[in-house]
């Protein structure tokens, strides 16, 4: 038995995936298992694995037909024999340190998972890394159980909407298998890590988080799911799975389904606000039936929502046309008050800052409930974008 099995799903990624195997191969742990799942590559893929396959007995690779992220990750996992899982997909990378890392704080504190920060990396038009740290220094290096430690339906709100991540973490193999934790198989969809994740911490006893960031998000490639119809409701698939999870665990469902229900509200919103406009209503008719059908059955729970997230909740029940039709106006009629400012020479910053409530969303929420560093920064962003939009135009 090798210490950590590392998963690398593998399909079209001949681009970036020399630096990724690199950065698996050069771990400072040696003692690792390199599970190489090619799902149906068409490209230089297949090849590059060989490659690096000739030279390092510890890559195994497993060649399938194409069948979807889920279906790679449930065949590396069965087929790893590590003490510890990770997963390192194929176009990001790892720190020489990050393996030797984790493992040494999971079997110093016999976890059932340590998840640590990471990067958000940009090789475009310069390299650059932004480090994100997943909770803050008092949730940090201690151990706890997610289920059991958390009093407060917020705390417990705030700890399960750490964003998913599950490739900055590493497992324990023997606890991933005995609670049959298993991706969702949903051909081509996205957002499979949501399930996953949600599994993980419903099951798991013993966790840590650290603040320390290893692997390197890739950033250059635009999610294409945004503009794909038949991508809308991909979100709900993985929200389905909970369910069915929780119903075959009835001890765990009764504490946890409106927990489900609070963090699927966030995942929703999140989903309609990146979706292309031509799809929005579409998923938000969706949404206000689940969400109908939830508080029909009690599952929506009052005391697990910030007042103005209740208020949006029941709009989105009782008249969803009205909510898409008021934030289509109210976007477009804040997009065009600042274009006029912008395109003006003379326009100072607090201008620009009395819009920060509708161009991100309900900005002081955002200030909420990520702080004001990450929601000044994102608005920038997005402002920036804007003006360089205008220049092409003018």
């Amino acid at each position: 038995m090798c210490k950590v099995s590392i998963v690398v799903p593998i399909y079209n990624v001949e681009k970036y995936l020399r630096q990724c195997l690199n950065s698996i191969i050069n771990q400072t742990l040696k003692d690792i298992e390199i599970i190489c799942v090619n799902d149906g590559s068409t490209d230089l893929s297949t090849q590059i694995i060989n490659e690096f396959a000739e030279k390092d007995n510890r890559i195994k690779i497993i060649n399938k037909e194409n069948s979807g992220y889920g279906a790679s990750m449930n065949r590396g996992f069965d087929s790893a024999t590590g003490e510890y899982l990770g997963i390192v997909e194929s176009d990001d990378y790892a720190d020489p340190c990050m393996f030797e890392k984790l493992y040494g704080i999971a079997k110093k504190n016999d976890l059932d998972v340590v998840k640590s920060g990471y990067y958000l990396y940009y090789s475009i038009p310069e390299e650059k890394n932004e480090k994100v740290e997943i909770a803050s220094h008092i949730l940090c290096n201690r151990t706890f159980c997610p289920t059991e430690d958390f009093s407060a339906p917020m705390e417990q709100v705030e700890f399960f909407n750490i964003k998913p991540t599950i490739w900055s973490s590493i497992y324990r193999t023997n606890f991933i298998r005995e609670n049959n934790i298993r991706f969702n198989e949903t051909p081509g969809a996205s957002y499979q890590d949501a399930s996953f994740n949600f599994k993980v911490w419903v099951c798991a006893k013993r966790v840590q988080l650290i603040q320390e960031a290893f692997l390197h998000y890739r950033q250059d490639n635009e999610n294409s799911s945004v503009n794909s119809k038949g991508k809308i409701f991909c979100i709900c698939d993985e929200y389905d799975e909970m369910q069915r999870f929780l119903d075959e665990h009835p001890c765990k469902k009764g504490k946890l389904e409106c927990l489900k229900n609070r963090i699927k509200y966030d995942s929703y919103m999140w989903n309609y606000n990146r979706l292309a406009p031509r799809y929005k209503y579409l998923f938000l008719e969706r949404a206000s039936y689940e969400f109908a059908d939830d508080m029909k059955n009690g599952t929506l729970d009052k005391q697990y929502f910030e007042w103005y997230k209740w208020k949006k909740l029941i709009e989105i029940i009782e008249d969803p046309i009205k909510v898409h039709t008021d934030a289509a106006l109210s976007s477009q009629k804040a997009n065009a008050e600042l274009e006029i400012i912008l395109n003006s020479k003379s326009y100072k910053i607090g201008q620009v800052i009395t819009f920060l409530p509708r161009k991100m969303n309900g900005g002081f929420h955002c200030i909420k409930d990520h702080g004001l560093f990450y929601t000044v920064r994102l608005f920038f962003k997005k402002i920036t974008r804007l003006g360089q939009k205008n220049a092409k135009n003018t």
